[in-house]
């Protein structure tokens, strides 16, 4: 959506405001046709770049409107009957920030998709899962894509939720008392797609909650974005090596010529506080204002366009990247080994083979880990007789036992990261999606 599209809103609620006044009989039929064939000569001329907004006319509805004028003359003047600029202006702005609302929800779908076909190429592809930056247990590659997924899907449903809120009339209202004319107010509520009018005159032209909505929306999807770019950064980086991206999504340095840098995940991760700015200066407009309309309102369409735009960017950006990353298969299983990941299994073991209270069966695990750390080896090169030093009679597979994909593949508790577990969530969100 962008500024044109919100002056189509602005056309399209007066055409539709002209033909209920035509038909409550409150204006003369021939001069609402006269009405609506010049509006709709103006918005051409807007689509055409021929039109010429002055200045001297406070916005772009006197601008229209003495445009009407020079077109079809004093018939123009019916136009504004039953109705204020403070109602036709939050008609207009919840009109786009509906349609603005769903085609983000389309973005976020086809990231998802993105990520889904990437998930799937990766469901065997093991790698650390981290708590506090550090090794942890392995996890299935597809299954921390699979975690983004569901942050996309609650995103998804907040931006519905505000389609489902904003889903009442303002048109009607008038400056904030309504109007003594015989309008029909559900007839405009329904064919400017709204579910019914609103309630209340006075609330109708004062409420803004729908834009703080979307702003807080497009801030939460856009904090998700930045912090999945972040991982990629960290991923991407030498330290780690566990992603690589192609070309087309790297740029250079200007000294350096070694470097690729993956600027599109770094410009996702610095917009996020243009997103978090816009909520925070509409809450601060917001939070002063005596009820009815105000001035101060007039900058709500800007931030919530800059909002809309970038966060549009940042889901295009993400797209691209998903769609150019690769993961580095082997780096991910070498750093999974690292770090004695596989200990909380054996603490497992001992709990459910052995029939030891977790914490025993975990102070034994604990204990072996150190003693490994000592000899500085992994958990899967020690011998059954240094296992049996600190729990005796214990009958272990050793290899199968300390093995991070086996361990991984051991988490089939629903949400787990199993294989099996990755595969069926995989099928589930694909058949969400359509």
């Amino acid at each position: 959506m962008s500024t044109k599209d919100f002056i189509k809103k602005i056309f399209f609620a007066s055409i539709v405001h002209a033909n209920m006044l035509i038909k409550q009989k409150i204006i003369p039929r021939k001069d609402g046709l006269k009405i609506i064939k010049g509006l709709k000569r103006i918005e051409k001329e807007i689509n055409k770049n021929k039109f010429k907004f002055k200045e001297q006319f406070e916005d772009i509805h006197q601008n229209i409107e003495k445009r009407l004028f020079q077109i079809i003359g004093e018939s123009a003047g019916y136009l504004h009957t039953a109705r204020s600029r403070n109602d036709q202006v939050v008609t207009d702005f919840k009109i786009w920030v509906k349609e603005s609302s769903e085609d983000i929800m389309i973005s976020l779908d086809n990231l998802i998709k993105r990520i889904l076909n990437k998930a799937e190429k990766n469901i065997d592809t093991v790698m650390p899962g981290f708590t506090h930056l550090k090794n942890a247990q392995p996890v299935s590659f597809a299954h921390y894509l699979l975690a983004y997924i569901e942050m996309l899907i609650r995103d998804k449903k907040r931006f519905a939720n505000n389609i489902v809120l904003i889903d009442e009339c303002p048109l009607g209202s008038a400056a904030l008392a309504g109007t003594s004319f015989n309008i029909d107010r559900k007839f405009t509520a329904k064919k400017l797609g709204f579910k019914k009018p609103t309630n209340n005159s006075i609330d109708s032209v004062s409420d803004r909650d729908f834009a703080i909505d979307f702003l807080s929306a497009s801030a939460t999807c856009a904090m998700h974005l930045s912090r999945l770019a972040e991982d990629f950064i960290i991923f991407n980086s030498e330290a780690f090596g566990f992603v690589e991206f192609r070309d087309k999504v790297l740029t250079g340095s200007s000294i350096m010529p070694q470097k690729k840098n993956p600027d599109p995940a770094e410009l996702i991760r610095g917009r996020t506080a243009i997103n978090y700015g816009n909520l925070n200066s509409m809450l601060t407009i917001m939070k002063g204002l005596p009820i009815s309309y105000y001035k101060d309102l007039q900058d709500d369409k800007e931030l919530v366009f800059d909002s809309y735009d970038t966060l549009k960017d940042s889901l295009l950006m993400a797209i691209e990247l998903i769609e150019n990353l690769n993961a580095k298969k082997n780096n991910m299983k070498n750093m999974a080994q690292k770090g004695y990941t596989t200990a909380t299994d054996f603490a497992d073991f001992l709990s459910m083979k052995k029939k030891l209270p977790f914490r025993t069966g975990y102070n034994i695990s604990s204990k072996l880990v150190n003693y490994a750390e000592k000899k500085k080896i992994r958990l899967d090169q020690l011998s059954k007789k240094e296992i049996n030093k600190f729990v005796k009679e214990v009958d272990i597979n050793i290899p199968k036992m300390f093995d991070v994909v086996n361990s991984m593949n051991s988490k089939t508790s629903f949400g787990g990261t199993s294989a099996k577990n990755v595969k069926r969530m995989i099928v589930k969100y694909r058949k969400e999606l359509k």
